[in-house]
């Protein structure tokens, strides 16, 4: 249907995973697909419910409105010392509406997704949207910004494992970690989880489209003791179980990274530099994130109002948006407002190029939306040459931070201090564990002094990062 407006009859696009397989993502306009395919009538069956909110809201008297449906299923597994632990089946699924009245806005939710019970909550939405308080910016995101094709990001890789299956690569994760030394004596479990769903969203532009996905883990943690004790573990995540990671290696990873912790100290306060393991590091760009992030400001409560085109990461930092990766965690055809995602630099050479919003926000800014109502898909920090033995001799003398403990960032001014565990270094070599220690600074400041980023790149997550080396820091201790 090439050529016709949005507004004429939406315009359907479909790549098939080609051939033998399902098709995993679909565009739908007044509940009818233009394909068929086995995963087809699943997301007709979606399609037709997200079809019945939206006129149902119509009739309400709601002058436009919007929904998204979640269902899935899933089987989790936890072994301990050698036993199994629990079994988990899961079902789950859920519906919420969002009407506007003019300018007043309120929604409802339900997982009940019966005609009655949709109508109920469609319904009670409209009721308290016709006495809500106006709010000028409030709306569907504009007909022109809506999606129209979705691009095959090959999300869905269900894994048909049985429980007996999950129990036993459980089991044969925790013997290898405990195997492995013999100052393991306990574990804390180990996880076997398989899981995929679908999601429909829709709005009354004629819009309704959706995706199905899957995601998997292994996880083990383990503990060890030897003058003292101390817990540790790794884990493994994927949309296809045929990338997680071997269970023999899980769980020696665990056991290794358990047993370096023993014999852990204090440190005393001071300033040194600090190296950030990559699984940590994602914490800080992901508090960069939350500061360029539309709600924190136009709420002005962040530490990076009126930073673009500034330099606020040294010059070699490149952080780059690319919702398109396929199988990646954080990939997505269109965000939570229906609005194509895009491949984009939000820093590059250290500057900020962009702001991170979704419709709404954008209006409150006076700024065009882009594509990120529900956060980022897949932010990707350019890695250096680096690895981690190369980090650790350039920082020379040090903490390498491995582990944190709570949250203890202040959006509005960048302050950063987190209790943290890891180890110390000198002359270029790992000396010693620490831990019971804190490390504090300001962001603004920690990110002109990215020294490095490793290539040791952790893609387990939605953010794609190596380890962090930072010129300074201060370590607070005994």
């Amino acid at each position: 249907m090439p050529g016709k407006g949005l507004h004429d009859e939406f315009f359907f696009h479909h790549q098939s995973a080609g051939a033998g397989k399902n098709v995993r993502l679909a565009l739908f306009y007044k509940g009818q697909a233009v394909t068929t395919s086995e995963n087809s009538d699943k997301q007709q069956d979606l399609a037709g419910i997200v079809q019945l909110v939206l006129d149902t809201a119509k009739t309400c008297g709601a002058t436009s409105s919007e929904a998204d449906i979640g269902v899935g299923e899933g089987l989790s597994v936890t072994v301990r010392m050698g036993e199994l632990e629990t079994i988990e089946h899961q079902r789950d699924k859920g519906m919420s509406v969002t009407v506007y009245v003019g300018q007043r806005k309120a929604s409802a939710s339900t997982t009940d997704f019966s005609d009655k019970a949709i109508r109920e909550s469609v319904e009670a939405a409209c009721a308290i949207a016709k006495n809500a308080s106006e709010d000028k910016y409030a709306g569907l995101i504009d007909a022109r910004y809506i999606a129209t094709e979705l691009p095959d990001l090959d999300l869905n890789h269900p894994w048909t494992i049985t429980a007996e299956q999950a129990t036993e690569l459980a089991l044969e994760c925790e013997t290898i970690a405990r195997m492995s030394d013999k100052r393991i004596n306990n574990a804390d479990g180990t996880l076997v989880n398989a899981y995929s769903g679908q999601h429909m969203y829709g709005n009354s532009h004629g819009f309704i489209g959706g995706w199905d996905w899957s995601s998997h883990s292994i996880d083990c943690t383990v503990i060890a003791e030897e003058n003292g004790m101390q817990r540790d573990g790794w884990y493994s995540k994927a949309r296809a179980s045929e990338d997680l990671e071997p269970v023999a290696s899980i769980g020696r990873k665990a056991a290794k990274r358990t047993v370096e912790r023993l014999g852990s100290r204090k440190l005393s306060t001071r300033q040194c530099p600090v190296l950030f393991e990559a699984p940590l590091a994602s914490s800080l760009f992901g508090a960069f994130i939350g500061a360029i992030s539309g709600g924190s400001l136009y709420r002005k409560a962040s530490f990076m109002l009126d930073k673009i085109d500034q330099q606020i990461f040294a010059d070699h930092i490149h952080i780059h948006e690319n919702p398109y990766l396929p199988r990646a965690m954080g990939s997505a055809p269109f965000d939570s407002d229906g609005m194509t995602t895009r491949t984009r630099d939000i820093v590059k050479d250290g500057i900020l190029q962009g702001y991170v919003l979704s419709a709404y926000s954008a209006r409150k800014l006076g700024l065009e939306p882009t594509g990120n109502a529900g956060g980022v898909h897949n932010l990707h920090i350019t890695p250096g040459e680096q690895n981690m033995d190369s980090l650790i001799k350039t920082m020379h003398e040090g903490l390498l931070v491995t582990d944190m403990i709570g949250f203890g960032v202040n959006q509005v001014t960048g302050d950063y201090s987190r209790g943290a565990a890891g180890f110390w270094i000198e002359n270029g070599e790992i000396q010693y564990p620490v831990e019971e220690i804190t490390v504090a600074g300001n962001l603004l400041d920690m990110y002109m002094q990215i020294v490095a980023v490793g290539n040791d790149v952790d893609n387990r997550g939605n953010t794609r990062t190596g380890s962090v080396l930072i010129e300074n820091m201060t370590i607070a201790g005994e």
